[in-house]
């Protein structure tokens, strides 16, 4: 489920840590990011309300872990 990818706050998220998400790695992306805030996958909607909540009460440093969780996987 990658139904919040199109949201305009994700797509600054992505380019705020330098990662492309493309068709080929979209699903691996959202893999991790339901990982990094234990979230069962594919409950989109559970997930991008934590996502928001982690960006709210630590967004840099999210922003960091992300992007090496992100690198390190794709």
């Amino acid at each position: 489920m990658t139904c919040y990818f199109k949201n305009s706050r994700m797509k600054e998220l992505f380019s705020d840590i330098s990662i492309e998400v493309t068709k080929e790695n979209r699903v691996k992306v959202d893999e991790v990011i339901h990982e990094m805030l234990s979230v069962d996958y594919p409950n989109c909607a559970a997930a991008w309300k934590m996502l928001r909540k982690k960006l709210q009460i630590d967004g840099p440093g999210f922003k960091d872990r992300l992007k090496a969780a992100l690198t390190k996987t794709l």
